[in-house]
């Protein structure tokens, strides 16, 4: 039986507006919790909406839209009604096949693990999946779900990758990139790298398909820059660099240039990091060649900034000011249709974090400062880990700037978001600024500052 076609959502393509997938997927966060209400939405998502393949939203999905959209029905938004989507009226609608690979993913109506499929008998591995991951749950509790909705072991590979791996690579990808952002990478890196073994073994394996080959290059790739994040974030640096130079050489390949620029990125992060500024900088002029063709003015302002910081670490202020003024000459040419997924981190609140940066290695720590409170007051809250890092780099600059209360003040913040985050990079952060306030213990607020630091 032929599959039945999917026709475009317009109607929910415009009142996305001139915001992009991801940009707007972070406006429907930010409205589920103004209602009390968890979705994990993201770029994909949305795009799953606008192309049709969502014909009607699950009901926690629909009051997110309904609050958005005062006044409008689902109707009105492009959707079916739920009993034509689900095959509920009073005469039998024969369902259309649906693709496994939109089954895997659990804001999909039919998926076994969704809030208000009619099977009342889920099985217990996805009941633990659901609370764990939809609720939000301790960052323990969030690895062990990678363990689950994951890829599988590599000892039961199909003989041959079909759309059903590629996409479950590619979600891997995104759940790896949500739960970081909400509880830091320490508690994730060691779950997360057998799924990249995986990934790398399918496309060993080969694909049915070269679209599907095309697929399993990019994700898998991907997937290293992921797994290799959460190396860099928990400390591991020599980790970091191999998944980074792994993806690196799957980019080029696959002739996948986005992917390139995107290891480039990463690569030039950890170099400044790790103390090489002139690496930094080669790494981040070599994303930028990668990147130009791709018509991102987003990702080519994330990488001047990269470019920004491995100047500010040779101590050439003017070759990182040229580096800065670029960065807010792209990124004032707004959200593009090719943005890369991966960007959806990358708004203001980043780029005012890493000019904190680049001010600070130069020792302007007090116009650091500012930068780095920019950062933390426009930083969505959902993204815990960055309001988490961007309060110890405020805490940092405050204390080298000779505002210690301050700094105790926001070295007190970071130990409260630390609760749910776990991040050895931030820790370190958060040790440095404590033992730059030793001398000022004396002033009481220092003195409860370090007390509980010392506890913690």
């Amino acid at each position: 039986m032929a599959a039945f076609p999917h026709s475009p959502n317009s109607s929910f393509r415009r009142l996305r507006g001139r915001h992009s997938p991801a940009e707007f997927a972070a406006l429907v966060r930010k409205a589920a919790r103004e209602i009390g209400e968890t979705v994990s939405c993201d770029a994909r998502y949305i795009g799953r909406v606008e192309s049709g393949e969502i014909r009607c939203p699950n009901y926690a999905y629909e009051r997110v839209f309904l609050h958005m959209f005062p006044g409008r029905t689902l109707a009105d938004l492009g959707f079916s009604p739920r009993e034509a989507v689900r095959g509920r009226s009073g005469r039998r609608v024969a369902p259309a096949p649906v693709d496994p690979a939109d089954l895997a993913h659990p804001d999909h109506p039919d998926h076994p693990d969704h809030p208000h499929h009619p099977t009342t008998h889920r099985s217990k591995e996805s009941d633990v999946l659901r609370r764990a991951f939809m609720a939000g749950g301790s960052a323990t509790v969030a690895a062990a779900t990678l363990s689950l909705t994951l890829l599988g072991d590599t000892r039961r590979l199909p003989s041959r990758a079909g759309e059903a791996e590629a996409a479950a690579v590619e979600d891997a990808v995104r759940q790896i990139r949500l739960l970081d952002d909400r509880h830091g990478a320490d508690a994730l890196y060691r779950r997360a790298v057998q799924p990249l073994r995986t990934a790398y073994a399918l496309l060993d394996a080969g694909a049915t398909r070269q679209s599907t080959e095309d697929r399993l290059h990019a994700g898998a790739g991907e997937l290293a820059v992921s797994v290799g994040w959460l190396a860099h974030d928990s400390g591991r640096y020599e980790d970091a660099r191999s998944h980074y130079s792994e993806a690196l050489a799957t980019a080029r390949v696959s002739g996948d240039a986005g992917l390139e620029a995107h290891a480039f990125s990463n690569m030039a992060f950890l170099a400044r990091d790790c103390g090489r500024p002139r690496e930094s900088v080669r790494a981040a002029q070599a994303g930028r060649r990668a990147a130009r063709p791709l018509g991102s003015p987003r990702l080519l302002a994330l990488l001047a900034l990269r470019e920004a910081g491995g100047w500010a670490g040779l101590g050439d202020r003017r070759a990182c000011e040229e580096a800065l003024t670029r960065a807010h000459t792209e990124f004032s040419r707004g959200p593009s249709g090719a943005d890369p997924e991966w960007m959806s981190f990358f708004g203001e609140a980043e780029l005012e974090s890493l000019e904190s940066r680049c001010w600070a290695t130069l020792g302007e720590h007090a116009r650091a400062a500012r930068h780095a409170r920019r950062a933390g007051d426009l930083q969505d809250p959902h993204f815990a880990r960055n309001v988490a890092l961007y309060t110890a780099e405020l805490a940092d600059d405050l204390v080298r700037a000779g505002a210690p209360d301050e700094a105790a003040w926001a070295g007190g913040r970071v130990l409260d978001l630390l609760t749910d985050v776990r991040s050895t990079r931030i820790r370190s952060m958060l040790d440095e600024t404590a033992r730059a306030l030793v001398p000022h213990q004396r002033s009481p607020r220092v003195g409860a500052f370090l007390t509980r630091h010392a506890q913690a």
